[in-house]
């Protein structure tokens, strides 16, 4: 699978994870030359708190584009260490 955005590939891994429809990546296949730090959290009631990235390609930013559980609820303990994506960011095969 990869992840795709402003017309660059961000991630690619054949181990992807689904879960409610996204597909979470390994931590590991996000290229950390299309990423910047974000302060924005949410909650999820059963997989916990979420952190962000912003994706930045060819000097345009997606904020927020980029989310992870750095530490998911036992729930949602399949999704540790990844990231999925939303904000335009396409996932093809």
């Amino acid at each position: 699978m990869k992840a795709i955005w402003n017309g660059t590939v961000v991630a690619e891994s054949d181990d992807t994870v689904v879960v409610e429809g996204n597909h979470y990546f390994p931590a590991s296949a996000l290229d950390p030359k299309y990423i910047l730090p974000s302060n924005t959290k949410t909650m999820c009631s059963w997989k916990g708190e979420a952190s962000y990235y912003t994706l930045f390609v060819d000097g345009d930013a997606n904020p927020d584009a980029v989310w992870y559980y750095p530490q998911p609820k036992e729930a949602a303990a399949e999704i540790k260490d990844r990231v999925a994506f939303w904000k335009g960011v396409k996932i093809e095969a």
